[in-house]
């Protein structure tokens, strides 16, 4: 792009740092200057957390272990605040700590306040870096500005850039990297958030940015760090998806890049994924675990690395007290609302498997009961801790629990479509979950839904993947036509209803998500959300729990 260039040309990326970040102290400058020729040795630590979205306290984590589910404790700030500082004080100098986003959505505490709350908590966990996730647009761009604003340390994201009008780009709108100095090594930052967002979410959330794919100026910004930086490692922090860093990794593009530290499909990465290019990284979930790099350096050269990824056990990790008590100051004024008991489930909530869950299944189910359409939707996607028992033996849904579950509160609505278009979508959808082409994957799981039943083979071919749908017991009819309900999203043309194109006779209702979860609750609870199989895949396990393939990963 012209301004771009005219940007990189203008020698303005060194005047976008500094003018982004506070002045180093004596100490700091000291710290971080290459002021001495003498070969330093030691080692350098990254952390990285991401995709914590608002997830004040312990919470079940599910496992798959010993070919099954286990749910134990994990995560919670004051936690995971105590394991970054045991993991600083290993090396107290040369630490480096980031976060790669999402992490003022997904709580009823962050909606309450527009994510306002976390701004001094994530203050007083002392990150050095944080990179945008692609819910930090969910209150509008003015307040994503002023809540990443109020972050004390630098953001960076090289693919966001203002709207300058009729779809031209403006600035950008953080600084595109930034660079440290350990050990006499000096390591660059670039950071890329998920440019699909106008698509996956509602774009009426990220109206007034513009976004770019990071193919088009990751080997001129990766240049620039090695070249003219002179930078001797090169870390791309990415909100992109498992599936995406990947496809990235192995683009010619990508080459100077050491590693990369993604987010946003709450992977849990154990072992760097060697692409062709360079290794990547994902770190899990909800303050759940810290994803660790150690960096070997002898005599002023990188000699070796290793990586790590750390369970926030609150048992092993007790909770830091500054910060317990700053997370009782900011919940107090909502805590009632929060934990007030709204139905109970008799089986475990999660949302972690590709095909079915149990969280899904009682969306549908409700969604189904109020509205009563031939099929009832809800999205695919991998959020919300899981929820088991207490000690009373009983899954308690809370008010809070149900905006984990489903953070926006979006109005039920209507449509009517016919067979042929219920075909090409779910073949469409199929394709967004498991093209062979991972760059292709749009993140997420399978659409869930009810009153459909599909069978499908995951490694099929584009187009060939369904092989037998059935709706209210009866073969699907491609000339009939079926009313359909799911959320709305805001900005979405009208004849649109989760991502099916064209639908007819669209209605929006009056009764949100919320109420239609709360109703169903007063009137079913205890609810056994058991799963049915209305998707059952024929190549792959039925417990598929992730769409990453073809690399040396399983998700556990």
């Amino acid at each position: 792009m012209p301004s771009r260039r005219k940007f990189l040309q203008s020698g303005l990326f060194t005047g976008a740092i500094l003018g982004s970040t506070p002045p180093l102290s004596a100490s700091e400058e000291n710290t971080n200057s290459k002021k001495s020729n003498h070969a330093k040795s030691g080692t350098i630590t990254f952390l990285q957390t991401t995709d914590v979205h608002c997830q004040l306290h312990p919470h079940d984590e599910l496992f798959w272990e010993n070919n099954q589910l286990t749910f134990r404790k994990a995560g919670g700030y004051a936690h995971l605040a105590t394991a970054l500082d045991v993991l600083r004080k290993q090396n107290p100098t040369n630490t480096i700590v980031m976060d790669t986003g999402d992490m003022f959505q997904g709580s009823m505490l962050a909606i309450k306040t527009t994510g306002k709350a976390f701004v001094p908590l994530l203050n007083a966990l002392n990150y050095d870096l944080y990179l945008p996730g692609n819910w930090e647009v969910v209150y509008n761009k003015q307040n994503m500005q002023h809540l990443m604003g109020g972050l004390l340390t630098p953001k960076v994201c090289a693919n966001m850039y203002h709207d300058a009008g009729d779809g031209k780009r403006g600035n950008l709108i953080f600084q595109p990297y930034q660079i440290f100095n350990r050990l006499g090594i000096k390591i660059g930052f670039l950071g890329y958030t998920d440019p699909l967002v106008p698509i996956r979410q509602s774009p009426m959330y990220s109206k007034g940015i513009i976004y770019a794919k990071p193919e088009e100026s990751l080997k001129e910004y990766v240049t620039l760090l090695k070249e003219q930086e002179q930078c001797d490692f090169v870390i791309l922090l990415s909100h992109l998806g498992l599936s995406q860093q990947i496809a990235l990794g192995n683009n010619p593009d990508c080459k100077g890049v050491d590693y990369i530290f993604g987010a946003d499909t709450h992977e849990r990465v154990r072992k760097p994924i060697q692409a062709e290019y360079t290794k990547i990284v994902e770190p899990g979930a909800f303050g759940s675990f810290v994803g660790k790099l150690d960096l070997r350096v002898e005599s002023g050269k990188i000699t070796g690395d290793s990586y790590e990824l750390i369970e926030v056990d609150p048992k092993k990790y007790p909770a830091k007290k500054e910060i317990q008590e700053l997370i009782e100051q900011i919940e107090k004024p909502y805590r009632a609302e929060i934990n007030r008991i709204i139905g109970y489930s008799t089986l475990p909530l999660y949302r972690n498997f590709v095909v079915e869950n149990t969280i899904d299944t009682l969306i549908v189910d409700a969604l189904k009961w109020k509205v009563n359409t031939d099929i009832a939707l809800s999205n695919g996607f991998r959020f919300c801790p899981p929820l088991t028992a207490g000690k009373d033996e009983k899954v308690a849904i809370t008010e809070g629990y149900l905006f984990d579950m489903l953070p926006i509160d979006s109005n039920v609505k209507t449509a009517k479509a016919t067979g042929q278009q219920l075909m090409e979508w779910l073949e469409k959808e199929l394709q967004n979950v498991f093209a062979q082409d991972a760059s292709k994957r749009f993140g997420g799981w399978l659409i869930r839904f009810k009153g459909m039943q599909i069978e499908f083979k995951a490694k099929e071919r584009v187009g060939q993947r369904v092989q037998k749908v059935t709706i209210g017991g009866q073969p699907l009819n491609l000339d009939k036509t079926y009313t359909i309900c799911a959320c709305e999203r805001d900005g979405d043309p009208d004849d649109m209803l989760c991502r099916l194109k064209g639908v007819k006779e669209t209605r929006l209702t009056s009764y949100t998500l919320h109420t239609v979860m709360k109703e169903y609750l007063r009137e079913f609870s205890p609810v056994t959300p058991a799963l049915r199989h209305d998707a059952t895949i024929l190549d792959a396990p039925q417990n598929l729990l992730s769409q990453v393939f073809g690399v040396d990963y399983t998700f556990r």
